[in-house]
């Protein structure tokens, strides 16, 4: 059987290896990936999760969803229009998912006391309601942020294939499809569509449509004062790179400084208690033949 101290040596040790793994540097991506279990993954849960949205968007469009917002589409196009949902799929999908949120608050209508149980019967529809909202909201902030981590890198191929000489529509599909992440996709649709037929100042609303961040927006404009005035396109997109890579430094910047409090709590919470526990156990083990 186990003693005392035998115990808090375990407990120690145990605190110890959860702070070095949380202490270990690791990519952003990556940061909380051991808290969460293998079937949280985004391969694992797109099979169910589709499969669920496309349920609650049947059962919306079936109890007549309400008219879509402009604005809704605008968020839609900015999320990268996931699972191909347009914006009246998008509002059967609330409707529904309040609905859903609404007929789960009636049980704990009558089991939680007071006026929980009202709460939860005006709460839970709107957050049902709410919810594809905010899904949005965090896609599109999720893609914005990739679209920058890329964007330098991006502008500087395109730089290079304007400088060797490729016409626009045809540099924008070379480093589309040299590059991977949500902005070279996107600048792999322009070409396409500029194949196609399309205007280059139609393709280039179009990508500012669909990219969340602001270079997008300054990079279509670059293009345009290039087809209408005749102006060199390297020396803009020099600096259009430059300005992001500066961007993308003051972001380090700014993350490795909220990263020194989350160390600090660290040490706090797990280190500290766990070498209080070694030194209780080393305390017991010595005390332990005089009992």
């Amino acid at each position: 059987m186990l003693s005392g101290a035998a115990l808090l040596a375990a407990a120690g040790g145990a605190c110890a290896a959860a702070a070095l793994a949380q202490l270990r540097v690791a990519p952003r991506g990556t940061r909380r990936a051991w808290l969460r279990p293998r079937w949280s993954s985004p391969a694992a849960r797109a099979g169910p999760l589709r499969a669920l949205t496309a349920l609650l968007v049947r059962l919306g469009h079936r109890g007549g969803a309400p008219a879509a917002p402009d604005a809704l589409q605008a968020r839609l196009v900015a999320a990268g229009s996931p699972l191909g949902l347009t914006a009246p799929d998008v509002m059967a999908l609330k409707g529904a998912a309040g609905l859903a949120g609404l007929l789960a608050a009636v049980p704990l209508f009558t089991a939680l006391p007071g006026r929980l149980g009202f709460a939860m019967l005006l709460c839970a529809p709107a957050a049902g309601f709410l919810a594809p909202d905010v899904a949005l909201a965090r896609r599109a902030r999720r893609r914005a942020e990739r679209m920058s981590h890329e964007l330098a890198d991006v502008l500087d191929l395109l730089r290079v294939a304007i400088q060797a000489g490729l016409p626009v529509g045809r540099a924008l599909a070379e480093v589309g499809r040299r590059c991977s992440g949500p902005l070279a996709a996107e600048l792999r649709g322009v070409a396409a569509r500029i194949e196609l037929g399309a205007r280059r100042a139609d393709a280039l609303d179009e990508l500012v449509k669909r990219c969340p961040i602001a270079a997008a927006g300054a990079l279509a404009a670059a293009v345009a004062r290039a087809d209408r005035h005749g102006a060199a396109l390297a020396p803009a997109l020099d600096a259009l790179a430059t300005e992001a890579r500066a961007e993308q430094a003051r972001r380090l910047r700014d993350q490795a400084a909220r990263a020194a409090p989350k160390i600090q709590l660290v040490v706090a919470l797990v280190l500290v208690p766990a070498v209080m526990l070694l030194v209780a156990a080393v305390l017991l083990q010595a005390l332990g033949p005089m009992g």
